[in-house]
């Protein structure tokens, strides 16, 4: 089965000083046991490189890029995806929103996907199943 991973949950793994990074820590030990493959979008890469670089470091980008990425199960956002997201991001009007979140969720709703590694709100309102 396939497990949907958040910049949340990126951030916090790479992040020893981060409150849930333990819980990250975990979660990814979990996975492998479990055979759950980890999942995200080409979206989702970009803004964890902008904020592991800004608040972390190139070095954290480097590890990120050595240690995370070669797990992951890529999904592409193409245009239409696009444009649906930026739909769904205008017509929420939430403030506290963002574009990925809203390609998460729609990637995550064409490919069936239930669960969602992440530290953000945002996903359980939608309905995913959080982890941890």
């Amino acid at each position: 089965m396939a497990v949907f991973v958040d910049t949340s949950a990126f951030y916090a793994s790479l992040d020893a000083d981060d409150d849930n990074h333990q819980a990250a820590v975990q979660v990814w030990r979990n996975l492998e046991e479990l055979g759950e493959t980890p999942c995200t979008s080409n979206y989702v890469l970009v803004e964890t490189m902008a904020v592991v670089g800004r608040r972390l470091g190139l070095q954290a980008v480097r590890d990120f890029q050595t240690q995370f990425v070669p797990l992951l199960e890529v999904h592409w956002v193409d245009e239409s995806l696009h444009k649906l997201a930026v739909a769904a991001l205008l017509t929420a009007g939430r403030r506290n929103l963002s574009l990925v979140d809203c390609v998460s969720f729609d990637v995550m709703r064409r490919l069936g996907m239930e669960k969602a590694f992440a530290f953000d709100a945002h996903f359980a309102e939608q309905g995913f199943q959080c982890m941890p």
